[in-house]
């Protein structure tokens, strides 16, 4: 299957998996940073950090720039058990490119540097007190967790934070501010938007602080991306300084679509949702917000995404509707061959909000998954398709579409309908019957002309995989 070139969902290629991701545009290159998930893990970030970047010109094409990072390079990791959690990316006063993390296994801040965006960063000290104690081990610290970082002159501002619920050991996400050395405490820790068990009274509330603390300024405003209670919404609050006065403003994104109203109900849940984690970027004078789906049934095989945001106001934000495609106003082509890992809907008639916790999810549930193993470079598919399982696709520019054929195979026999819309009528058919390999069926099925999302339900016996189709005249 030959590389699309459009901006599409996940933007990097479907075998690989690079959830938390922080964009910036340096020079003519946007460049994501992130954890590292492994295909069929069984924990988070369980990989080292790596790397892509795209001209801001293509968004569709993304170059591996390799690994930036071990998690041997960390001194404290001499047994290997801490993971390279979410990191965050800032230029120093001295120009160079400053690395911050958590090991899974310390609550303390990590820092790495490097010369250059994406070259090999060397492990650079801890964040710590002016007499040496690290942040987070003082008495009265909370731990710390997913560093978000941003530096004006010679002054870098830090946000962690972990706050669960029940938990009234944790207050709230936190800003540090540092000093040029990029490790030593200037200001100690206050305390900038609250968690769920201290939100009462402050704006905040049923969107309290979870996680992924992110930092941005657009104007003379700064703006703090987080992760909420509710998991799969990122949400952001503004303010007109950096440490503190933050107020809640609403949803960037949900990794559900939840609150998306215009196409279904606000509260369906589109695909199955978990853990959120991302932040925005301008590119070309554009916002973009960049955030993470669930693959594979579990927690722990998380992909990038990206969509186009549209301001309300000078200082709002709509939501972003999740797509395949990055926006409705950047359609994918009505014609060619698309792989079916780009779906941005994937329910049953066994209705599901979150994916569990722990384990994977059971044969009653769709998932995109891979054949091979971690690294294999296979096309992603989707799995498990039972009767009144449904794959949605949006968006796509269509015009003279008069045929349609799909690539699947599995123990499977009844139909393929296809609509165009959650709610649209079915416009056509395609038969299926039992296949051990892949092939293709197609049908006479007519789409009409203009922007539409093409979704495929199968109604019959067994269960399909589905990896492609076709959009032909």
């Amino acid at each position: 299957m030959k590389n699309l070139k459009q901006l599409t969902n996940p933007y990097l290629p479907s075998w690989e998996y690079v959830p938390d991701g922080e964009p910036y545009v340096f020079g003519d290159r946007v460049y994501v940073y992130g954890s590292h998930d492994k295909f069929n893990g069984d924990v988070y970030c369980m990989g080292d950090y790596v790397c892509w970047s795209a001209d801001v010109h293509n968004l569709g094409e993304w170059k591996y720039e390799g690994v930036i990072y071990r998690k041997d390079q960390d001194p404290y990791n001499t047994d290997m058990q801490g993971n390279l959690y979410a990191p965050d990316v800032t230029i120093g006063p001295d120009g160079r490119y400053y690395l911050y993390y958590v090991l899974s296994s310390w609550g303390v801040v990590s820092v790495a540097v490097c010369d250059e965006p994406a070259g090999k960063y060397e492990f650079y000290g801890y964040v710590h007190y002016e007499d040496g104690t690290k942040l987070g081990t003082k008495e009265g610290d909370e731990p710390q967790f997913d560093p978000g970082v941003i530096t004006e002159d010679d002054t870098t501002y830090l946000y962690t934070g972990f706050c669960g619920a029940g938990d009234k050991s944790r207050h709230g996400a936190m800003c540090t501010v540092l000093a040029s050395d990029m490790l030593t405490i200037k200001e100690a820790p206050v305390f900038v938007v609250p968690g769920q068990e201290y939100d009462e009274g402050s704006g905040f509330e049923g969107h309290a602080f979870f996680e992924a603390p992110s930092i941005r300024k657009k104007g003379d405003t700064y703006y703090f991306i987080y992760s909420s209670e509710l998991f799969h919404e990122l949400c952001y609050a503004t303010s007109d300084r950096p440490t503190g006065g933050f107020k809640y403003q609403g949803c960037l994104v949900s990794n559900g679509d939840l609150n998306i109203d215009s196409y279904k109900k606000a509260d369906y849940p589109s695909v199955y949702c978990a853990n959120n984690h991302g932040s925005m970027v301008e590119i070309l004078g554009e916002w973009y917000i960049f955030y993470h789906r669930h693959t594979n049934g579990t927690n722990y095989s998380r992909q990038g995404c990206v969509e186009k945001l549209k301001m309300k106001d000078d200082i709002r934000f709509y939501q972003s509707e999740i797509t395949s495609c990055g926006g409705i106003d950047t359609p994918l082509k009505g014609q060619g061959e698309y792989p079916t890992y780009l779906a941005c809907h994937l329910q049953t008639d066994c209705q599901v909000t979150y994916i569990p916790w722990s384990g994977w999810m059971d044969d009653r549930y769709l998932k995109i998954t891979q054949e091979g193993g971690d690294g294999d470079e296979n096309h992603g598919y989707i799995a498990n398709m039972r009767n009144g399982a449904s794959a949605g696709f949006k968006y796509f520019d269509c015009k003279g579409i008069k045929k349609i054929s799909i690539q699947t195979k599995g123990y499977a026999t009844g139909c393929m309908e296809v609509k165009v819309g959650f709610d649209g009528p079915t416009l056509g058919s395609i038969p299926i019957g039992y296949a051990n390999v892949w092939h293709y069926t197609e049908a006479d099925i007519e789409i009409p002309d203009g922007i539409n999302s093409l979704y495929f339900t199968f109604k019959g016996d067994g269960h399909l995989q589905f990896a492609s189709f076709i959009l032909g005249e």
